[in-house]
């Protein structure tokens, strides 16, 4: 008897190192690729939203590449995905694990629909290096300040990589959708114009050409990766914000193109990869990290002032600095680390506005932002959330002097740059 599976593709959009679709094309005989666009996700960020409408797309290429496609459908994604499994006769269903609330949230539901329609289902790893939860403090269920963390993920034993699968089999009903009693895969959404002119293209094929471009040069990476003008970053954080990069692929190859064998595992770049798998460690243990302060006895004391808010949000605060990283923000949809740094501490620490609003704003532009590194980056720099040091500050001219010397960073945002 045939057996098949449906993979929920959620923000795990690759063919590569994908482990819930290694696995149901080596367990099932055929397998159904579904991505569920749910309408309580859309309009929060046009740019978010065009790059994952890119996204899509390049991995429809890549499943029919194999043989396969990938199955749009438009709702609630559990009832999607039930109705889905229903009709082509799934047993099972598998999706990457993710930490957010709303992704809990969905994972509660959809695990409770599978125990109702007698479906099996299962999560699998992806969206990290070291899944949450692997690596715990004694004592404790996760770990609050990044060094020991550090430490303790260094130590921890990481999956094999998963090959791509080299064919992908629909069911009949699907590989026939234009007969009578065929199902359609469903028509990829129109890309929307999004709000940034200059934001990188979406989807898996980008996402390896640009690691390709960037990794010869990790071997600099501690010396380079703070310059602003020199743009020396990897640039590929909204490649691994939608999954179209495997993170565990991405250290695996950093880690071997490091100068030092003795530490090249674990060098600065890897180093970065792991303060993302350390945020979504905290959040998954504290899912009201973008709403609520994390660190326990943090002094909330907020000044409201639309106007400022405003000023900072368009690059127009007057402070060169600031505004070079805001208006790239509103060019790129994406805004160098160091940057990053500099603008949120400057509407927390100088400003004295609220860190939430700062997430707001970023949440809108960035393609890379996602809850657990957006929410923690800025309680991080606000000091309520896992710094060890929560009065630290940017000192935004000092910033400047030291990260944009001569001054190529502001000319090309502020003075030759995009209007804000």
């Amino acid at each position: 008897m045939t057996r098949t599976a449906i993979v929920l593709f959620t923000r795990d959009l690759r063919v590569h190192d994908h482990p819930a679709l290694a696995a149901a094309c080596a367990a099932f005989d055929r397998v159904v690729p579904l991505h569920v666009l749910d309408p309580a996700l859309a309009g929060r960020s046009p740019n978010r939203t065009r790059f994952l409408h890119q996204s899509l797309a390049a991995l429809r290429d890549a499943l029919r590449e194999r043989g396969g496609d990938l199955v749009i459908r438009h709702g609630d994604p559990v009832a999607e995905t039930i109705r889905l499994a229903g009709e082509v006769g799934a047993e099972g269903i598998g999706l990457s694990a993710d930490v957010s609330r709303y992704a809990r949230t969905r994972e509660r539901r959809l695990r409770a629909e599978c125990e109702r329609h007698r479906l099996h289902l299962r999560l699998f790893p992806g969206l990290t290096v070291v899944d949450p939860g692997t690596v715990r403090p004694a004592g404790g269920d996760h770990y609050r300040v990044f060094t020991p963390y550090f430490r303790a993920w260094q130590g921890a034993l990481w999956r094999e990589e998963s090959a791509p699968p080299d064919r992908v089999r629909l069911p009949e009903r699907l590989t026939s959708g234009a007969s009578p009693d065929g199902l359609p895969v469903g028509e990829l959404p129109a890309l929307p114009k999004g709000e940034s002119p200059h934001a990188v293209p979406g989807g898996e094929a980008a996402a390896r050409r640009r690691l390709a471009q960037w990794l010869p040069t990790v071997d600099r990476y501690g010396d380079i990766h703070d310059d602003l003008a020199g743009d020396a970053t990897s640039r590929l954080s909204p490649y691994l914000r939608f999954g179209c990069l495997s993170p565990l692929e991405l250290a695996n190859r950093a880690g071997e193109g490091a100068g030092d064998p003795g530490g090249a595992r674990f060098g600065p770049f890897v180093r970065q990869l792991c303060w993302r798998d350390f945020h979504y460690q905290v959040t998954a243990a504290f899912p009201e990290i973008a709403t609520k302060a994390y660190r326990r006895g943090a002094t909330e004391d907020w000044r409201h002032d639309p106007e400022a808010l405003d000023a900072w949000a368009r690059g127009r605060t007057g402070l060169p600095i600031v505004d070079a990283g805001m208006r790239q923000l509103r060019a790129e949809g994406w805004m160098h680390n160091r940057a990053r740094l500099i603008t949120a501490g400057y509407l927390t620490k100088v400003l004295g506005l609220d860190w939430r609003e700062g997430v707001a704003v970023f949440s809108r532009w960035l393609l890379d932002g996602d809850v657990a590194n957006n929410a923690g980056n800025w309680q991080w720099v606000a000091g309520t959330g896992n710094d060890s040091r929560p009065h630290r500050g940017f000192n935004p001219v000092r910033q400047a002097a030291r990260f944009d010397p001569d001054g190529a960073y502001v000319r090309r945002w502020v003075k030759g740059g995009a209007p804000a």
